[in-house]
C-alpha cells in the first residue's frame, strides 16, 4: 500500500490553519464569557482577533461554529487514538482507552470555560448538541462498526456510541459541577459501560440487524380452568 505524505508547504499551511482557527477561538471565547454570546458579533470578533471579516468566514461559516472547534478538535484526537489501538483488543476497552488518553490531554480550563458559554447560551445547545452526535458519536459508530463487521449506521454500532456518548455527557456534567479528573471519570462510567453489555462483540450483533428477525408474539389469554 502506498502512503502519501503531505509535502512540507501543505503541512505549514494546515498549521497556520490550526493556529489560526485557535487564535480566533480563544479571543471569541473571551467576549463569549464577558459580553454574553448573542452580544458578540462576527465584526467584533474579527476586530479583537485583528483579522478581516471575510478572513473570519474563511474559518468559519458562521459564529456559532467556533464552539464546534472544540468538538472537532476532539472528533479527530479520537480517531487517531482509536487507530492505533490493537485489533485483537475488546472493542469498548479500546473506546475507554482512547478516550482517557484523549480526554488527558485536553485542556480542562479552556474545556470548562467552553461549556460554561454553552450551558448559558440555550439558542447553540442545540448545535453544539448535534455536533457532537454527528462528529464524536460518528466516530465512535465507525470504529465499533468496523470493529463488529457492520456498517457504522447498524443498530448496534449507533446504539452502543450513543451508550457511550451518554456516559461522557454525564461525567462531563458532574465534573463540571464538581470538579474532579474527568479523564478518570469518564473511564470509570465507561468501564460500568463495559461490565454491564460484556467484553464478546458476537453477543451484541447476534441477529439485531437480521431483516427477519420478527416480533415477539404476544402471548394469548390463558384458558379458564
Amino acid at each position: 500500500m502506498t502512503v502519501t505524505v503531505p509535502s512540507l508547504a501543505a503541512q505549514l499551511r494546515r498549521k497556520r490553519s490550526e493556529m489560526m482557527v485557535s487564535e480566533v477561538e480563544a479571543v471569541a471565547l473571551r467576549l463569549f464569557e464577558e459580553r454574553g454570546f448573542d452580544a458578540v458579533t462576527v465584526d467584533d470578533v474579527a476586530s479583537e482577533a485583528r483579522i478581516s471579516v471575510r478572513t473570519f468566514y474563511r474559518y468559519f461559516p458562521a459564529k456559532d461554529d467556533v464552539l464546534q472547534v472544540n468538538i472537532d478538535r476532539r472528533s479527530e484526537a479520537l480517531r487517531v487514538a482509536l487507530s492505533g489501538r490493537p485489533p485483537d483488543e475488546a472493542p469498548l476497552r479500546s473506546l475507554r482507552l482512547a478516550l482517557e488518553e484523549v480526554v488527558s490531554a485536553e485542556d480542562p480550563a479552556l474545556l470548562r470555560r467552553w461549556i460554561a458559554v454553552v450551558a448559558s447560551t440555550p439558542s447553540v445547545v442545540k448545535a453544539v448538541l448535534g455536533g457532537i452526535q454527528l462528529k464524536g458519536q460518528r466516530v465512535m459508530a465507525e470504529f465499533l462498526g468496523a470493529r463488529l463487521g457492520l456498517s457504522s449506521d447498524a443498530l448496534v454500532p449507533t446504539m452502543l456510541a450513543a451508550a457511550v456518548g451518554g456516559v461522557i455527557q454525564a461525567a462531563h456534567t458532574q465534573w463540571f459541577i464538581h470538579g474532579g479528573d474527568l479523564a478518570t471519570m469518564i473511564s470509570d462510567g465507561l468501564e460500568i459501560l463495559e461490565r454491564g453489555i460484556g467484553s464478546d462483540p458476537a453477543t451484541w450483533a447476534a441477529g439485531t440487524d437480521s431483516p427477519k428477525r420478527g416480533r415477539r408474539k404476544r402471548a394469548g389469554p390463558r384458558a379458564a380452568t
